[in-house]
């Protein structure tokens, strides 16, 4: 069953151009406007109970997406249903069965976080009694109820994010859509928010999330659209996205004397090397080609070799492969 249906979606921003002569303005007519096409002409669906992952650069098309989604921004054209409702036709229908964690955090900073929850329980409708009962199990679910009457302008970025998912979470959504949930966090805080998602999805909430984090998309999406300039470039789930790279194999070499970078990227066969704890990741286009050189690269410079992995390129490689070429295979 599709949860949210996304048809020809576009978002324009029209942007006066200055003159230089005196006279003409933003508000003259002589002077053409620039069009910067945020989000131009996406489609996609996605399906119930999946945790759909919305990758691209910065200045990609992302937020303005996931914010027409939530209501904040209108569409310049297209249509967006959620659970085959029009959300523009159905807007308070809608924030009933959807929450919605932004990137820039919205919590009312003087309040508590005790206070926050059932504020937005009572906005919702919920009963005194449901409000008190799930801001409890919520706060306590999100490791926050020790620090509930702490005011939440002294909570750490870590709480802030925590205390957001429990708001997007006290009307018990079906649909729940997250912006960069762990941007910014420090490794516990999004060990927490991850594990968190993972267990929301596993009862059954849809979740449309962007981010930046290679390992998050990874982790946790059964399917990834990556967008680029405002357009959809390629649709997939983790593992056929890296199959699209799949002319370009890694090694990871490690030595037990020091070896420099700029000998290992003189081997005919290496595309590109990075340099990790203890050794390099190497990026080749022919791995059988690849080894032969390496063997005898050690030969010839008398080297020991602790250890040498070869594997499928990682996501993050794949989403740069996709991006340089525009998503054509």
């Amino acid at each position: 069953m599709i949860a949210i249906t996304v048809t020809n979606l576009s978002k324009h921003f029209e942007l006066p151009k200055r003159s230089k002569k005196r006279g003409m303005g933003p508000n003259n007519p002589r002077v053409p406007n620039s069009t910067i096409r945020a989000v131009d002409d996406v489609n996609f669906n996605v399906m119930k109970g999946e945790i759909f992952g919305f990758l691209g650069p910065n200045g990609a098309g992302k937020t303005t997406t996931i914010r027409m989604m939530t209501g904040v921004l209108k569409p310049t054209k297209g249509k967006i249903a959620i659970l085959g409702r029009d959300i523009r036709e159905n807007p308070i229908a809608i924030k009933q069965v959807t929450g919605n964690v932004p990137e820039e955090a919205n919590v009312y900073f003087e309040l508590s976080g005790w206070q926050n929850l059932t504020l937005i329980g009572e906005i919702y409708g919920i009963s005194k009694k449901d409000r008190m009962k799930q801001a409890e199990f919520l706060l306590k679910k999100f490791e926050l109820y020790e620090k509930r009457d702490l005011k939440a302008r002294k909570y750490s970025k870590g709480m802030k994010q925590r205390l957001l998912l429990c708001m997007a979470l006290m009307s018990d959504p079906e649909i729940l859509f997250l912006d960069e949930p762990t941007s910014g966090l420090d490794v516990q805080s999004a060990r927490i928010i991850k594990q968190l998602i993972k267990e929301y999805n596993e009862k059954g909430v849809t979740i449309f999330l962007t981010t930046h984090d290679m390992e998050v998309a990874n982790e946790l999406c059964h399917r990834i659209a990556i967008i680029n300039q405002g357009k959809i470039i390629s649709l997939d789930t983790p593992e056929n996205l890296k199959k699209l790279t799949q002319e370009y194999k890694a090694i990871d070499l490690y030595f037990t004397d020091g070896v420099v970078k700029s000998e290992i990227a003189k081997l005919d066969s290496v595309r590109e090397v990075q340099e990790v704890k203890e050794g390099f990741h190497v990026i080749v286009d022919d791995i059988h080609k690849a080894i032969f050189e390496i063997v005898d690269f050690i030969k010839q410079h008398n080297l020991i070799i602790k250890q040498l992995n070869t594997h499928q390129p990682k996501l993050e490689e794949a989403f740069i492969k996709i991006i340089e070429r525009g998503g054509k295979n």
